[in-house]
């Protein structure tokens, strides 16, 4: 028979409890935000025929991938925390780690894509904006970034155990942990290349989904802006504003590898301690530090929209839109209730 929990969360007041009013303020302004931003970004690249472009199509895909993020998992993580049990069982402790991993493969792959577009498109300002990408062409490319990006992360779903953690008095339910932690009953294939993930996942983890966007994005940044540059030297008057256009996307490029950067970073801090030092860190630090880690990609689903509303003046007039319309919903859903 399951016992019963160990109380509320948020009572009585002590410090505990205002770290999980913390919790649970910081993580309903990241859903709130991040949910009506991407849910916006898709619905302007989507109902508008002039975005179609391969650019803004890589960008409504990313919107999609913060809104499953921000909709699927941060309610588990956040309900993990405050109660320390898991909603789903051994399933989410599997597939949640499964989804941030193939999460950071799509954001490090839609921003190598946006890079070469971005270098098309100073090799020849004029014709490519005069070109809307096909249906065909488009998906193509999205397909590849989806599947690598999920076969990627699948040996993620190798390494995950929930395990429980007996504590005091009897009557207090255990304590769940996700831990790495490969299991004996695999097969021998299986259990083969989850051991070999495993011994590789630090550093798979910190060149694939850190060093390759931050670089690859640096270096193509560099090389399309002495494009530009030479474009705006030859340009005619006609091709100036396409030509600043195309600046300004390049310069919208380099923000969100900063801001993915930034946001990856104590994930990666988060490993190294996980690997190296886990002997000499109390459980909790770790416990903090990986919730650290988990809320700044949360974090980074929610600001990446606010970026991209904010960064042109047709897209900050349909945000606009978009934000009333919202409001307007939300207003009338609650009169009805």
């Amino acid at each position: 028979k399951r016992r019963l929990p160990d109380g509320n969360p948020f009572y009585p007041v002590t410090g505990e409890s205002y770290g999980a009013y913390a919790v649970m303020c910081i993580s309903i302004l990241i859903f709130t935000v991040g949910i009506v931003g991407n849910v916006a970004i898709m619905c302007i690249v989507c109902h508008n025929y002039y975005m179609r472009s391969i650019s803004n199509s890589l960008l409504a895909n990313l919107a999609l991938w913060d809104f499953v993020i921000l909709f699927f998992c941060l309610p588990l993580v956040i309900f993990h925390e405050l109660t320390k049990d898991w909603l789903l069982g051994e399933f989410s402790c599997k597939i949640i780690p499964y989804i941030e991993v193939a999460s950071l493969g799509v954001t490090t792959f839609t921003l190598c894509a946006l890079c070469i577009d971005r270098f098309r498109a100073a090799s020849n300002v004029q014709m490519y904006y005069e070109m809307i990408e096909n249906c065909t062409s488009t998906t193509a490319k999205l397909t590849v970034i989806w599947l690598g990006a999920l076969l990627l992360a699948l040996p993620e779903l190798l390494i995950r155990q929930l395990v429980k953690e007996e504590r005091e008095p009897p009557e207090v339910i255990p304590c769940e942990h996700c831990v790495v932690r490969i299991s004996t009953a695999l097969p021998d294939t299986l259990y083969v290349l989850g051991l070999t993930y495993n011994s590789a996942r630090l550093w798979w983890y910190f060149g694939c989904y850190f060093c390759l966007p931050t670089l690859f994005t640096i270096i193509s940044s560099v090389v399309t802006a002495r494009k530009i540059r030479k474009a705006e030297r030859t340009s005619v008057r006609g091709n100036r504003k396409q030509i600043q256009l195309e600046s300004q996307m390049n310069c919208i490029v380099v923000a969100l590898a900063i801001l993915y950067g930034f946001c990856v970073i104590p994930e990666n801090i988060s490993n190294i301690v996980s690997v190296y030092m886990a002997s000499g860190v109390p459980r909790r630090t770790l416990d903090i530090l990986h919730l650290v880690s988990q809320m700044m990609l949360f974090c980074k689903s929610a600001v990446t929209p606010i970026l991209l509303l904010f960064s042109y003046p047709c897209i900050f007039f349909f945000s606009n839109l978009i934000w009333c319309i919202c409001a307007c919903f939300f207003f009338l859903f609650s009169k009805c209730l």
